[in-house]
């Protein structure tokens, strides 16, 4: 009998991870007494034995944006333009976490979301290392089983005749990761799936039966292309004035992922939109981001 998608999912955002990421979940989620519904670890620290010297990803989602934060400025961006983006340090480990909603967390994990960048990044594995109940646990595991669907459905369309399901899912990436603005090196969206080929296959058995392909496709692609590079920007542009740091934390994502030695100015971490802006054109130009 085929495995059913939430069961992997929900089996796999409950595996174990280092304690100190554990530690780091909660104590950001302590920042939002009252608001605080779960926390999901992701991205490529998730395979790191060694944590140090690493910068941790992290979603935090909430009950609202308005329980979550005191002031207006912060509720408006993060529903105007989500996620808001934050640094974090705890216990001599550096992260950033980015804000959701319940809401927006269900939405932009399906089909419905205007762009990639959060289902996209939770079709890969994650793991839910905070919940505030029950309700909040299952909530989010609904979510995020929502990404895998999502992602094959548009690549289904886009994939050579025959492919399998591994050429399907690396498809799909290599569609999302060229519909944002992103550092890393060329082939990074096949390698995903390369880690863990055996995980990728399993999800695929469990979401592909009666998925249907995404209508218009293609005009889907161009149009998340579009508005991903803008809304790539729009978050730059964003967490400038969230993120304390920002200017460095772009410049060592950089260097690290494409292999540049890009150094931030004094101007550029006192006038940081400013000086993203004027950074931005010339990382497109050098090929540091794409």
């Amino acid at each position: 009998m085929a495995e059913r998608l939430p069961d992997l999912v929900r089996e796999e955002l409950a595996q174990p991870v280092d304690p100190r990421a554990s530690a780091m979940a909660a104590a950001i989620a302590a920042l939002y007494p009252g608001s605080a519904r779960a926390v999901l670890f992701y991205g490529s620290c998730l395979r790191q034995s060694e944590l140090d010297g690493l910068m941790l990803d992290f979603y935090l989602i909430v009950s609202d944006y308005r329980d979550a934060y005191p002031g207006i400025w912060l509720t408006v961006a993060n529903e105007m333009l989500p996620p808001n983006v934050f640094p974090f340090a705890h216990e001599g480990l550096a992260a950033k976490y980015a804000v959701l909603s319940e809401a927006d967390f269900a939405r932009l994990n399906g089909p419905e979301a205007g762009d990639v960048s959060v289902w996209a990044r939770f079709a890969q594995p994650s793991r839910l290392v905070w919940a505030a109940d029950e309700a909040a646990r299952e909530a989010a595991t609904a979510a995020v089983a929502r990404a895998a669907p999502t992602l094959l459905s548009y690549a289904l369309p886009m994939a050579a005749p025959g492919a399998d399901a591994l050429d399907l899912w690396r498809t799909g990436f290599a569609l999302t990761y060229a519909s944002e603005l992103r550092a890393e090196r060329q082939g990074r969206s096949q390698s995903i799936v390369d880690i863990e080929p055996e995980r990728y296959r399993r999800f695929a058995a469990a979401a592909l039966p009666g998925l249907a392909p995404a209508p218009r496709a293609a005009q889907a692609w161009r149009r998340f292309r579009r508005r991903g590079k803008l809304l790539s920007i729009a978050r730059l542009a964003k967490a400038a004035t969230t993120f304390a740091g920002g200017a460095d934390y772009l410049a060592w994502k950089i260097n690290r992922h494409a292999g540049t030695t890009i150094v931030v100015r004094p101007w550029q971490r006192r006038w940081q939109i400013l000086g993203a802006l004027i950074l931005l054109p010339r990382l497109l130009l050098r090929g540091a981001i794409r």
